[in-house]
């Protein structure tokens, strides 16, 4: 039987724990390319997955550090709702795929990797991109580097450096001005 290596998993696998909370502590550090932030909100931010399951992998992850999306507040829920379609329009335009797989994984039952620190996953997929090689040697085909995805991905969420207008938000009515 031949053998398939994926060693980009033993980094996962194997590599050390960080002692708090790594989306907690990556947004304080001031290397976005390094730790594949590509976008912040005020309440949210987007950033890469660094192990994904396919090309584009992007998270939406809140600055608040709760489990649950009922503990977060309303502009951070509305907020993580903009930014997940933020990330379609973006993904849409840079690899046109051809859908898109959303979700939360809510408890360790669930699959949470990091289940401390609620995230939604933005996965985008492409007809015939599930084959053999996750089914019979549980490895995955991703087919760009990270820094290459960034690279291509980053400009692309410069462009919406503003959240859209929230409804009900309040305006400078200032009929003075």
């Amino acid at each position: 039987m031949k053998r398939m290596w994926s060693p980009w998993r033993m980094e996962y696998i194997r590599g050390e724990r960080p002692k708090g909370c790594v989306f907690c502590e990556k947004p304080d550090e001031p290397a976005d390319p390094e730790n594949l932030i590509l976008f912040r909100g005020e309440h949210c931010y987007v950033m890469m997955n660094r192990y994904p399951y396919t090309n584009g992998h992007l998270l939406v992850i809140p600055y608040d550090h709760v489990s649950m999306p009922m503990e977060l507040g309303q502009d951070a829920l509305l907020e993580l709702n903009i930014e997940i379609s933020m990330c379609i329009e973006v993904l849409g335009e840079a690899m046109h795929p051809d859908g898109y797989n959303i979700g939360m994984n809510l408890g360790a039952a669930a699959g949470a990797g990091i289940r401390d620190h609620l995230h939604a996953h933005v996965v985008p997929r492409w007809v015939g991109d599930t084959n053999f090689m996750p089914v019979l040697n549980e490895t995955r085909v991703i087919v760009q580097g990270l820094q290459d995805s960034y690279a291509a991905l980053r400009p692309l969420f410069d462009c919406r450096c503003q959240l859209p207008e929230q409804p009900g938000s309040t305006q400078d009515t200032n009929p003075s001005s």
